[in-house]
């Protein structure tokens, strides 16, 4: 595959469920046919579409969604009050992995952020995804925070 033939532009709805089976499972395949498509996705789906802070994005090769991410861009007073955008859902279609095509994803990504003013590009990874974090380093991620989460 040409990587310069990938498109990243923002889901439509009917592609929901083909976003969905990337997130449902990172290290398999699934059929979006098999994704029920909840009121619940279709209004968070709705949100994000609506909300100019927020972009759910994939990477087509003109006919299959082949990645995915969500960037939510974060406007704040440090950084001389410049947006930062926090990139979180990244995924790759489990059988395309390993050619570039998440290279690719994150390196569109960053340039659409950079090309927004965006400050910096922040993202978290689970401590257990060591190769996500080699992979993360490489693209020029710096390990600078731990995070923390508290469920509700």
């Amino acid at each position: 595959m040409i990587l310069r033939d990938l498109t990243l532009r923002p889901a439509t709805r009917a592609e929901l469920p083909a976003v969905l089976a990337l997130l449902a499972d990172e290290d398999a395949v699934v059929d979006p046919a098999s994704i029920t498509v909840t009121e619940v996705y279709e209004r968070a789906f709705a949100d994000i579409e609506a909300d100019p802070r927020n972009e759910m994005l994939v990477l087509t090769d003109g006919e299959r969604v082949l990645g995915c991410l969500q960037i939510t861009y974060i406007p704040g007073l440090g950084k001389g009050g410049a947006e930062r955008a926090l990139i979180e859902a990244v995924r790759i279609r489990a059988d395309r992995r390993g050619g570039g095509l998440g290279r690719e994803l994150m390196e569109r990504a960053v340039a659409r952020a950079r090309a927004r003013g965006c400050a910096l590009v922040q993202l978290t990874s689970d401590k257990q995804r060591t190769e996500a974090h080699r992979f993360y380093a490489s693209l020029g991620f710096a390990r600078s925070h731990d995070g923390f989460k508290l469920p509700l």
